[in-house]
């Protein structure tokens, strides 16, 4: 069975995210979507906020799966025996940070990593950016699934 991990914060998942995950999914037997926890940076959602999220939106899917995990990714890699991490590309500036831990990760524990080029309907999303544009009142519908969106919204009208 060829497994791949898709790792990352997530918070919260975007429509670029899923293209990655979607096309991820053609690809491979099992896509498995890896949400970060970060105990040194204060997230939006909780991971297991996340968790859900992206496992209401990949549902359709049927080889995607969603887990937690803290630490190094080829760390995960190797304790759940996935040999390829797949990472989405948008810009240059993403290649040259994503080759330096491509390269670290195979030399540290051999795991592979796959890059795959964002689809440029989605090449200017980040997590981040959909939550700066929701925070000043901004509208990012059909940038993130819809589900994500609401609970986007609720969280950062609530938080003010």
């Amino acid at each position: 069975m060829r497994r791949v991990v898709c790792p990352g914060s997530f918070d919260p998942v975007t429509n670029g995210h899923l293209d990655i995950i979607s096309r991820a999914s053609r690809l491979y037997d099992e896509v498995v979507v890896a949400v970060l926890i970060n105990k040194s940076k204060k997230s939006l959602f909780t991971v297991d906020e996340r968790a859900d999220m992206i496992s209401e939106v990949t549902r359709e899917y049927g080889n995607v799966t969603v887990d937690t995990f803290y630490g190094l990714t080829v760390d995960y890699c190797k304790e759940q025996d996935i040999p390829v991490i797949v990472r989405g590309l948008r810009a240059v500036s993403d290649y040259e940070y994503e080759l330096q831990m491509a390269q670290m990760n195979h030399r540290i524990a051999g795991v592979e990593t796959l890059f795959m080029a964002t689809n440029p309907e989605f090449a200017f999303l980040s997590s981040s950016l959909m939550k700066e544009v929701v925070r000043f009142g901004g509208d990012v519908s059909g940038l993130v699934p819809d589900s994500v969106h609401d609970r986007l919204v609720q969280r950062l009208q609530k938080d003010g």
